[in-house]
C-alpha cells in the first residue's frame, strides 16, 4: 500500500494530495475581482510553489483542466498561460467554460503532476 502525503489540508480538503509518484492539486483560484490576467497569473504561482512543495515542477505537469466564466476570456488567459508553460513540457489540457464559486473569480486551473 502506498503512503499518501496531503499539503495544506484543510476541514474541505487539501491542496495538494501526493500518491504512487503523482501529485493532484485542487482546483486553484487567484484574488477575487482581479482581471483574468491577473487571476491567472496568481493561480500559476501557487502551482508552481505548490508543485514545489510536493518535491517537482511545472516541467512534469502531466494534465491541466481550466475552467473559465466566461470563454470570451479564453485569450487572456491564454496569453499568461503561453509565457508560464514550460516549451516542450506542455502538459494534455483542457479548458471550457463554468459558473465557478463566486463571480468574482474568472479562472480556476486543477494540474496532475508526476513527482
Amino acid at each position: 500500500m502506498s503512503d499518501i502525503k496531503r499539503i495544506e489540508t484543510g476541514p474541505r480538503m487539501s491542496q495538494a494530495v501526493i500518491h504512487n509518484g503523482t501529485v493532484y492539486l485542487a482546483g486553484q483560484v487567484g484574488s477575487p475581482g482581479a482581471s483574468v490576467a491577473e487571476q491567472t497569473k496568481a493561480i500559476l504561482a501557487g502551482i508552481d510553489r505548490l508543485l514545489a512543495e510536493a518535491g517537482t515542477d511545472k516541467t512534469r505537469i502531466l494534465q491541466a483542466t481550466i475552467w473559465l466564466d466566461s470563454m470570451d476570456d479564453f485569450a487572456e488567459m491564454n496569453a499568461v498561460w503561453d509565457s508560464w508553460v514550460a516549451p516542450g513540457h506542455t502538459p494534455a489540457r483542457a479548458a471550457g467554460e463554468s459558473r465557478l464559486a463566486t463571480p468574482d473569480y474568472k479562472v480556476e486551473i486543477i494540474c496532475v503532476a508526476a513527482l
